[in-house]
């Protein structure tokens, strides 16, 4: 990977650098909003939409007239979800890849101190990675012409296999599902090009432990908020969705406009994207409107590790985890480059964490009242602010305390959609409230092998 000593630093001016390098190269996902989900989320019982027989969506809920409960003690919310499943290979993780090796093909002599393009594409990178980042990294190479080493665990998803080896100049290597074992054949790569070329080998690109990877992941923040500036200024804002429909907003160009979030939630897996989003909202810690950003995991077999390391005293990073859960992108501890963001209270507010099925709830009403197919992980901050009760009841008081009643606007990174039909049907094949025992998303490797540690996604 780069030097250290040659990357911006973590800041966000940073994130709005690296967006102005990468964005040829990555799309600029919409920000949309719906209505129907904003009222489910301000509901008192969020899972009562989810009956046989659910309340009619506009039936009186017990809120008053300016829409607070008794008491104010349910939280109101008006959504924006940033669709990064609309993302160039369905994911977020296609920005860390681009800002990654746009950094190691700039010139030697340039602000950043890459290596170079030629001298990039003869050495060629290397990762290890379930599927999203890897997928990104084989896009990002292909398209900048440098050959590509991708060591997958057996463990991961056929479409996502598939995925990676469709790219030209990229070579597939499989390996088991720990931590060890892909880390061995990685250099088994490595070495084995060192021998072929008589030169150094294949660059390590990693999936998020390092400071251009979340330089480039901050930058769906950064987007999301210039987007929602957009929205305010242009008068289009939540209340024109209409029951299982969406609006979006492409977005300007920065400006002076109005619009902040009071929140924003994302996945934490690895850390790059919430490191990444919580950096850039730092920026907000100098106004007089601070915007609280929160991480989101899955509880299932330990995966919350993030979640669990800031509950110890003193905080500390959890280094391995041992899972299976459903949010199969989410399988991997917290690296260390994140960690020293979302250990810093004055980025990250929380992190919460939810239950395999409070994950298909959310994912269910993502898909049949807001029309978009996501995969599990994606769902994970949707199920936070849907069945979270110490989230909820954050978010209650401290409407409580602010006194004006408004809903909260907060943004959601919806982190990618790279699932399947096949995937999906087995995942809900008994029903969303009836968990099957075995892990519908990635459940067994192609070998037939069960063991996940530590997975990259």
């Amino acid at each position: 990977m780069a030097d250290p000593s040659t990357c911006l630093p973590l800041t966000p001016d940073s994130i709005r650098r690296t967006h102005e390098r990468i964005k040829t190269y990555i799309h600029r996902t919409p920000l949309i909003v719906s209505r129907t989900m904003n009222k489910i989320a301000s509901s008192p019982d969020p899972r009562a939409y989810l009956a046989d027989d659910p309340p009619g969506i506009w039936d009186d809920d017990g809120m008053d007239g300016d829409g607070r409960g008794s008491g104010n003690e349910v939280p109101r919310f008006n959504l924006y979800f940033k669709c990064e499943n609309h993302q160039k290979i369905g994911a977020f993780k296609a920005r860390g890849a681009f800002s990654a090796l746009t950094h190691l093909a700039s010139p030697p002599n340039a602000e950043l101190r890459g290596i170079g393009i030629e001298a990039l594409r003869k050495r060629g990178v290397v990762t290890h990675s379930s599927g999203n980042h890897a997928q990104a990294l084989a896009l990002a190479a292909s398209t900048l012409g440098v050959p590509a080493w991708i060591v997958m665990p057996t463990i991961s998803t056929k479409s996502k296999i598939s995925g990676t080896k469709g790219h030209k100049g990229v070579t597939v290597v499989f390996s088991g599902s720990t931590a060890p074992e892909r880390e061995a054949v990685v250099n088994e790569v490595i070495e084995e090009r060192r021998k072929e070329t008589g030169e150094k080998g294949p660059i390590l690109v990693p999936p998020y432990d390092h400071v251009d990877i979340l330089l480039g992941q901050g930058t769906a923040g950064y987007e999301a908020e210039e987007q929602l500036r957009s929205m305010k200024r242009s008068g289009k804002i939540c209340s024109g969705a209409a029951e299982g429909g969406h609006d979006a907003a492409d977005g300007g160009r920065g400006g002076a406009g109005e619009g902040r979030f009071d929140a924003v939630l994302t996945p934490l897996g690895g850390g790059g994207l919430l490191g990444g989003t919580a950096t850039w909202y730092s920026h907000t810690h100098e106004s007089s409107k601070k915007t609280l950003v929160f991480g989101c995991e899955p509880n299932f077999e330990g995966a919350n590790d993030g979640e669990r390391g800031l509950a110890a005293k003193p905080p500390k990073r959890i280094e391995h985890v041992k899972t299976l859960t459903v949010a199969d992108g989410l399988r991997t501890p917290v690296g260390i480059i994140p960690w020293s963001v979302i250990s810093d209270n004055e980025k990250v507010e929380g992190v919460f964490s939810v239950s395999e099925d409070e994950i298909k709830m959310a994912l269910k009403l993502m898909m049949e009242r807001v029309k978009v197919v996501i995969e599990p992980s994606s769902a994970v901050p949707v199920a936070v602010i849907l069945f979270n009760q110490r989230f909820r009841q954050l978010v209650a008081e401290k409407q409580k305390e602010e006194g004006t009643g408004r809903p909260c606007d907060v943004g959601v990174i919806i982190s990618g959609g790279n699932t399947t039909v096949e995937g999906l049907s087995k995942l809900f094949s008994e029903g969303w409230n009836k968990f099957d025992a075995e892990r519908q998303t990635g459940e067994v490797g192609v070998d037939g092998s069960r063991t996940a540690e530590d997975v990259a996604g």
